[in-house]
């Protein structure tokens, strides 16, 4: 390489992960690893970066998140750091008297575990706006709080049935309280509500790069998108920052009409040309989430509100959809909280692997909160990838107030077997699902090779033979996620011919106690060489 080639970077001087081992040079030109360690030796560079002791490894994908949601929390009331149903409330009034002008309040996410059973009243917004409709997310994303404006402009009374995959919780007195769970109920709301500006939107994905890019990541996976969210992306893909995967949302539902769209959408992308677009993958829901007695149980939940849960998709038509989604060559996304559901999603992926044939199709299940032992050794013999969030596998109050009271003592232990997966030989995979919870990697992290809360509860970990190591939880948020992507000879690994994607801390994650590494610093994050963000100087 001549020393002349303006695009020569060597990056030196601190402990560098390749995700394979370590080495102390990566030399980069053109946006691509050229050259690592001793292959360093005797190439030129342009420019030098010191390290200055710095740890520099790949940088991190996000296997299932929400960009676009997380980036609309800016515009709405600040709800989400709020740590009473008063503060709630507090701050909806505030952003409701500065903007006058908003026909509607909306807003994410709030803490379901701050009402008895997650149920919120909607007298209680009606206290801080009464004659505009609010509506609030709350963190689940299956959940949403109206006040009573909004349950009268979409035209929900004491005599509405609760809609398929929908539930319309009720006071003693069969009035409507204000809580609405999944799809069915949340959508008759949503349906006359209008959509952010197409200009709000595509700030949103700005704003979500911003929080993305500043904590390492460079891929992300948008778990649920519709087809208002694909012309955004492509409206906005000249000025992306960062590379989005689009998982184009399948609604039982209306599942014959949109089977027909997903390759139309997948044709506006690639339209687009932007580099860092794609629209490869289909999601499914099989399931909500236990935090509302709708994620889909094998055994019935402990209060028996719901027996054993929701099935979203009915008898073989989980196993249809996906065969059909794979007859048009795309990756199958599947939600899968509870036990049933998983079992629902493996066997949908075994039904396409008979009726289609062996291919490299590299099928996710998202969350995995649930596996029945008989089910764990499926995945790796499917080839399914199980991408799950880390954060999600700690004792905190979502989990001691709303989980284990469902679920049970017993049951709950068997939660987030992220290690027994790993053991059996499946792929793992990992994510945060942000907005529902933080999109930090290394926070996620922190708890997957703990098994604490950020106060050290319980001492030694919570199911502790479930921790992962260090090491493994690294490569399944780098090189794992890569791979989910089909991405894995392009980055999540430092190597020659990969992209330059990095990501820089001040300190090595593998050499700290796990409970400070929320507290390590991202310096810079690296897209094809370049900086996408940095803080220093």
């Amino acid at each position: 390489m001549s020393a002349d080639d303006p695009t020569a970077t060597l990056f030196t001087g601190g402990r560098i992960w390749t995700g394979a081992g370590d080495t102390d040079a990566v030399l980069v030109s053109g946006g691509v690893v050229r050259a690592v360690g001793e292959q360093t030796r005797s190439a030129a560079a342009a420019t030098v970066v010191d390290l200055d002791g710095d740890f520099l490894m790949p940088s991190f994908g996000d296997g299932h998140a929400h960009p676009l949601y997380g980036g609309l929390e800016t515009a709405g009331p600040a709800v989400r750091s709020c740590t009473s149903v008063d503060e709630i409330v507090a701050a909806v009034r505030r952003y409701a008297d500065e903007h006058p002008e908003k026909e509607w309040i909306t807003g994410a996410s709030y803490d379901g575990s701050l009402a008895p059973g997650g149920l919120f009243d909607a007298r209680w917004l009606d206290a801080a706006v009464a004659d505009r409709p609010v509506v609030l997310r709350a963190w689940d994303y299956h959940t949403v709080w109206c006040n009573s404006e909004a349950l009268k402009r979409a035209g929900i009374t004491a005599d509405t049935p609760d809609p398929v995959l929908g539930e319309i919780p009720h006071r003693e007195d069969g009035s409507v309280l204000g809580t609405l769970r999944e799809w069915g109920a949340v959508d008759l709301v949503m349906n006359v509500m209008p959509p952010p500006d197409e200009t709000v939107r595509i700030a949103a994905l700005g704003t979500a790069a911003d929080y993305l890019l500043s904590r390492g990541v460079t891929w992300v996976q948008d778990a649920w998108v519709e087809p208002g969210d694909v012309a955004t992306y492509v409206a906005a893909a000249d000025g992306l920052r960062m590379r989005f995967n689009l998982a184009l949302y399948a609604d039982p539902r209306f599942f014959d009409a949109q089977v027909q769209q997903f390759a139309e959408s997948r044709r506006q992308v690639d339209q687009a040309g932007s580099p860092l677009l794609t629209a490869q993958t289909v999601k499914f829901f099989a399931d909500g989430v236990v935090e509302n007695e709708t994620g889909a149980l094998l055994e019935s939940y402990c209060s028996g509100l719901h027996s054993h849960g929701l099935r979203n998709w009915e008898g073989d038509s989980l196993a249809e959809a996906a065969r059909r989604v794979d007859d048009l060559g795309l990756q199958i996304h599947i939600h899968a909280i509870g036990d049933a559901a998983v079992r629902q999603a493996l066997d949908a992926i075994e039904h396409v692997v008979r009726h289609n044939g062996e291919r490299d199709r590299r099928p996710v299940i998202a969350h995995v909160q649930l596996a029945d032992d008989t089910d764990i050794g499926r995945f790796a013999r499917l080839g399914v990838i199980p991408n799950m969030q880390p954060l999600w596998a700690q004792m905190d109050s979502l989990m001691t107030v709303l989980t284990i009271p469902r679920l049970g003592p017993e049951r709950a232990d068997r939660q987030y077997r992220m290690s027994t997966l790993v053991d059996s030989g499946a792929p793992l995979a990992l994510g945060s699902d942000w907005p529902v919870s933080s999109g930090h990697p290394l926070e996620g992290i922190a708890v997957g090779v703990s098994r604490q809360t950020a106060e050290g509860d319980p001492p030694g970990g919570w199911t502790p033979h479930e921790r992962l190591p260090i090491e493994r939880a690294l490569s399944a948020y780098t090189a794992g996620v890569a791979y989910q992507g089909f991405a894995e000879n392009v980055w999540g690994r430092i190597a020659v011919g990969a992209s330059a994607d990095f990501v820089r801390l001040d300190r090595d994650p593998r050499a700290i106690p796990p409970l400070e590494l929320p507290a390590v610093g991202v310096r810079a994050t690296y897209l094809r060489g370049r900086p996408a963000y940095s803080v220093i100087d």
